[in-house]
């Protein structure tokens, strides 16, 4: 018999037996099944580490999977979603984010610390969100079966385990080996956590689900867990990706169609490289990433993304010709977008005075516009509108967010951009358009996700009238894709019925 909607209230934890196993569009899409069952639901990750943020309404900084998760309840964002978001500056170092802001930096051998630093705010998001709505998704961070950061686990069992919450566990059948990291998975855990655990979902399955029973009987046998889904391979799928750079699935061809040619370059530090995934959504572009210049040849554009260490980026584009070979683009009339920490290496230098993402010192930009940037302690978050300048009319509507730590200036400053105001009432110019209109340069993520911003890009590229797709209207046409798949290949009222347990 159907759970009656009012009768639903509690939480659900999803964890994975691997990091990418499909938890953040696990959760994604049962947000969105509870929310067209007319059930207040909202997301939540104890503890993120992810180079893809979004800032909230009151300025804060979490995951970029939570945003999406947020979007699939109908929710503006809020720092409650992911009260810790880790951003790894190095190998050995991360800056820690509580509530929204930065707290810290911690080095590799101080990270078993989270713990002490944050579980406390992470207990007060979770009830205060238990508190707004009836239903919190929760989802897990890696693995819970890593023996090694047991004792200040956050994210996974330890949160569980505090809270007295069921889990959901996942695992992705495309890499091989799923009954293995089921079974192991659940053999490492200890027996409450075990016990916690409530069913079991296969994600991206591919052929004749015919096959697979043998498998399913044998792991329910050994696990007494039962499978509540098993998931097709979505490969088309047009929603942001967590952590993995999104490739295209294939390449685009054909001798009546020009497409424009645009090359991301693969910094090491790479941030926000979501701000790209919308562009996969239009027929007339193909995208590519690429980490070094060699035999790129017949490009429109290349964009310089942002970065979680400026400098140290843009001493890899300076050691790996990158310097030489968009220097060489401008002058056969390609065109160059830098974004952010991008927008920053197209200048002069970039000086970081306090050490915020490493050593103290300057490093020599790649001179393409006559500015200069100062790193600074503080970090701008912000949710931006406004009007971009390169069109002839001036009012072509742009939407984006800030995150940055640095202050740009310089003469070519005089020549912005857009115009933009802030959630903070605050009015300003943002960023340079070249004096040759061959390169752009702003602090502004998100320019793609709005179709008018995507066109005047495009047709500045092309010098012609270019057509884009909106990409806010593609994520809730996929959300709601999302939703019918799992209402199809997963028992959703049995799932429905755990979480009424918490």
């Amino acid at each position: 018999m159907p759970i009656e909607k009012n009768k639903i209230e509690g939480s659900l934890m999803v964890q994975g037996t691997t990091s990418d196993a499909g938890k953040s569009l696990l959760v994604a899409g049962l947000c969105r099944v509870l929310k067209r069952k007319g059930i207040s639901v909202a997301p939540f990750k104890p503890q993120n580490m992810s180079l893809n943020s979004a800032v909230t309404l009151c300025g804060g900084e979490i995951g970029r999977a939570q945003a999406l998760q947020a979007i699939a309840c109908g929710l503006e964002l809020e720092t409650d979603f992911n009260p810790v978001l880790l951003k790894p500056t190095s190998n050995n170092q991360s800056q820690v984010i509580i509530n929204g802001k930065v707290v810290s930096q911690l080095d590799a051998s101080r990270f078993g610390s989270i713990k002490e630093l944050a579980f406390d705010s992470v207990l007060e998001s979770y009830k205060r969100l238990q508190k707004k709505y009836d239903v919190v998704l929760i989802e897990g961070a890696g693995s819970p079966a890593e023996v090694n950061l047991r004792k200040n686990d956050i994210a996974n069992m330890g949160f569980a385990e505090e809270v007295n919450c069921p889990v959901i566990l996942i695992s992705d059948i495309d890499r091989g080996g799923v009954f293995a990291h089921l079974k192991g998975t659940l053999d490492i855990l200890s027996k409450s956590e075990n016990e916690r655990i409530k069913g079991m979902v296969i994600n991206k399955f591919r052929g004749n689900i015919d096959l697979l029973k043998d498998g399913l009987d044998w792991i329910e046998d050994k696990t007494k867990k039962p499978i509540l889904g098993v998931l097709p391979y979505m490969i088309d799928l047009k929603l942001d990706a967590e952590d993995g750079i999104k490739i295209p699935q294939e390449i685009k061809n054909g001798s009546n169609k020009s497409f424009i040619k645009i090359v991301v370059i693969v910094l090491p530090r790479i941030s926000n490289h979501t701000d790209f995934e919308p562009l996969l959504a239009n027929d007339n572009v193909d995208l590519s990433y690429t980490r070094f210049p060699d035999d790129l040849h017949g490009v429109d554009l290349v964009i310089i993304p942002g970065s979680k260490n400026v400098r140290s980026d843009l001493n890899f584009l300076h050691d790996n010709q990158w310097t030489e070979w968009i220097k060489k683009h401008c002058r056969y009339g390609g065109k160059v977008l830098g974004i952010c920490g991008g927008f920053q290496m197209l200048g002069n230098y970039i000086s970081d005075p306090l050490g915020i993402e490493g050593d103290v010192g300057q490093t020599t930009g790649l001179s393409l516009l006559n500015i200069e940037t100062e790193l600074e302690e503080s970090k701008q978050l912000k949710n931006v509108k406004g009007l971009l300048k390169i069109t002839s009319s001036n009012e072509t509507a742009i939407n984006g967010y800030e995150i940055h730590c640095g202050k740009t200036e310089g003469i070519d400053l005089n020549f912005p951009f857009c115009e933009l105001s802030d959630q903070h009432g605050g009015f300003y110019n943002d960023g340079v358009i070249s004096s040759d209109n061959q390169i752009i340069g702003t602090y502004l993520h998100g320019l793609f996700e709005t179709r008018e911003t995507t066109e005047a890009i495009l047709s500045w590229v092309t010098g012609k009238k270019e057509n884009a797709q909106d990409w806010n209207t593609i994520r809730e046409l996929e959300l709601d894709r999302l939703a019918d798949m799992l209402e199809e290949n997963m028992d959703i009222e049995n799932i429905l019925s755990m979480i009424t347990l918490d």
